[in-house]
């Protein structure tokens, strides 16, 4: 690995911190819910059995890990490219489908939660508490992995990416286990506004990089196919307006080195690349507009309905108000 420098290692760090925080929060706020739940029932006999279906889940996710990190060493450069572009476009269709979910739903999350363990509690068996633990955490876990996976890919710098992720996840836990307690209190609604808002850039950078995998596997056209145009006077693919819509948008490679600081700060942060192909750049442009406005209004009509609720002396009260306050 060639050396990188600490503004670049930061760069790889930050980001995937981020994400394996607000993801990592999203799951124990869930977790905790269902716990506190359980506690209040008088059920502490059904913990272990959803503690299983949490593992189960972690184990999942751990697992799809390991196959998309170890599990390509044996293929060609383009079925690389191609698995590789083709799940970036999943994780960026998990993160947008989660964003616009919670808005719309995670006002209800703790009802439907509490609601999914009366049933299992009232009709369902052993397996029934081990699937809700499993489902409430996998979608999370699996969603992480596929987002994590991509940005690794992207950046180049796997050790400081992973770090992050791990140390985000690490956070996110230990502040999950201080709001259960009620050791601390968290404007949780508008840390989990912010960090959706960061992750719609982020999706955004992951489909830009996610397309350049689909031309360079051959999927779409673009400057490694024979559809790209080629400049009359050099021979080599076009760049600028003469080489809409399969050449290269531009090339800044002189100004900013790819594999300098720059370059790594620029992508983990808006998904700017030193030279980006046409298609990448109208597919970014595209998705944060129609993207971001869908967010920005989901946002606006919810700021009328915010709960009003006191808040109570209880402790289990108060992590749950918070968890709600978050989900929404």
């Amino acid at each position: 690995m060639p050396y990188l420098s600490s503004s670049q290692r930061v760069s790889s760090v930050l980001p995937t911190f981020l994400i394996g925080l607000r993801e990592g929060l999203e799951a124990a706020l869930v977790v905790g819910i269902l716990v506190a739940y359980l506690r209040r029932l008088g059920r502490g006999d059904a913990l272990p059995r959803l503690w299983a279906g949490v593992g189960l889940a972690i184990a999942l996710a751990l697992g799809i890990g390991a196959v998309l990190t170890f599990g390509a060493y044996s293929l060609t450069f383009e079925a690389q490219e191609l698995i590789g572009g083709l799940l970036s476009l999943l994780a960026v269709a998990m993160v947008t489908w989660m964003i616009f979910w919670m808005q719309k739903a995670g006002r209800t999350m703790k009802a439907t939660l509490e609601g999914g363990l009366d049933r299992a509690l009232t009709h369902g068996g052993v397996w029934a508490l081990v699937a809700i633990g499993f489902v409430s955490v996998a979608r999370e876990g699996i969603e992480t992995t596929l987002l994590l996976w991509s940005m690794v890919q992207s950046f180049g710098d796997t050790p400081s990416a992973v770090l992050g992720a791990v140390l985000g996840l690490v956070t996110a836990v230990v502040i999950g286990w201080l709001l259960a307690r009620g050791a601390v209190r968290l404007d949780l609604r508008r840390f989990f506004t912010w960090t959706s808002g960061f992750l719609v850039i982020v999706a955004a950078g992951v489909l830009a990089y996610a397309i350049m995998d689909l031309q360079e596997a051959g999927a779409l056209p673009g400057p490694f196919t024979a559809a790209a145009p080629v400049d009359a006077v050099t021979g080599v693919v076009a760049i600028g307006w003469a080489a809409f819509p399969f050449g290269w948008a531009f090339d800044v490679t002189n100004v900013i080195a790819p594999s300098g600081a720059w370059a790594t700060i620029l992508q983990a942060t808006v998904g700017f690349m030193p030279r980006m192909t046409w298609f990448q750049v109208t597919a970014w442009a595209l998705y944060l507009i129609v993207v971001g406005f869908f967010f920005v209004r989901g946002l606006r009509s919810a700021r009328p309905t915010v709960s009003r609720a006191t808040p109570s002396a209880d402790q289990d009260a108060s992590a749950h108000t918070l968890t709600q306050q978050g989900a929404a």
